[in-house]
């Protein structure tokens, strides 16, 4: 079942004094129902744009976007729409509005006029569901970088949202935070069957992902699961993308020589295909 729907969208800034910036031409992308959707591209090839249009932060110029059977320029459906895709924000900061943890998850559902009985039922759940619970009567502005993310999506989790956009959201973070929080979306997307589009620039969290849409220049030029498209190491590179750390050495030995796959994506992978050249059974 499809979720979300970009159809022929295009999206331009105006600029009263110039000509309008266009940032996204002809995009076309389904994504269904529980699927986990990593979108890469270097700074301004769209992805980010892409990203605000499934949440109706930005609406077409051209083209259109659906979630579900709503179309996100419909201003009649605004609410539905944001009530089915949660955004989640590069800054954490920029997503925490209370000083006590439980006080900040809670602010959705009150805003959205949710019973304060199911409102407390919403907050424990979603704390849990981001093992944040321990940290409910916290200070927000006290945590880590990545308790802090865990806090903002447990915020859109509390909505009941049916998708989760991402944008960016370990970017700000160190390596530890960036684990957290990659936990979590996978945790929520493979055991809730959460949908989750995840905006990044980290190849090792879109190898997590089941699809990666790689973007340039406002399009969607390559389309696939994490091992078809990190396969394409030299086409990667000529948009300024790199691959996974294993790819890229199994990549140089395979140019050098060792007769390694292509779609080597992990350590796992790597070590077993260099095990069986060392073993002499490729």
């Amino acid at each position: 079942m499809e979720l979300l729907k970009a159809e022929h969208l295009s999206f331009q800034y105006e600029n009263p004094d110039e000509l309008p910036i266009p940032v996204l031409g002809d995009v076309s992308l389904t994504v269904a129902q529980g699927d986990f959707v990593a979108v890469l591209g270097h700074n301004g090839s769209g992805k980010s744009t892409l990203a605000k249009h499934f949440n109706a932060m930005l609406l077409p110029t051209g083209g259109s976007v659906w979630v579900g059977e709503w179309n996100t320029a419909d201003e009649e459906h605004v609410y539905d729409v944001r009530r089915t895709v949660g955004m989640v924000l590069q800054n954490p900061d920029n997503q925490l509005v209370s000083t006590i943890v439980e006080e900040d998850v809670a602010f959705g559902p009150e805003n959205l006029g949710v019973e304060p009985s199911e409102i407390a039922c919403r907050v424990n759940e979603a704390l849990k569901l981001v093992d944040m619970l321990p940290y409910r009567d916290h200070a927000a502005h006290k945590l880590s970088g990545g308790q802090k993310q865990r806090v903002a999506i447990a915020g859109v989790l509390a909505m009941h949202p049916d998708c989760l956009v991402l944008d960016e959201p370990t970017a700000m973070l160190d390596p530890k935070g960036r684990r957290e929080v990659m936990d979590t979306i996978r945790r929520l997307n493979r055991e809730r069957g959460m949908t989750v589009v995840l905006i990044t620039h980290y190849m090792e969290e879109a190898a997590e992902a089941d699809r990666v849409v790689v973007m340039d220049d406002g399009a969607i030029i390559m389309d696939g699961t994490p091992r078809e498209v990190f396969a394409q190491v030299e086409r990667l590179r000529s948009v300024q993308l790199d691959v996974p750390q294993p790819t890229e050495l199994c990549h140089q030995l395979r140019l050098a020589g060792v007769p390694l796959p292509a779609d080597v994506l992990t350590v796992e992978d790597a070590v077993e295909a260099l095990a069986a050249v060392w073993e002499g059974t490729v």
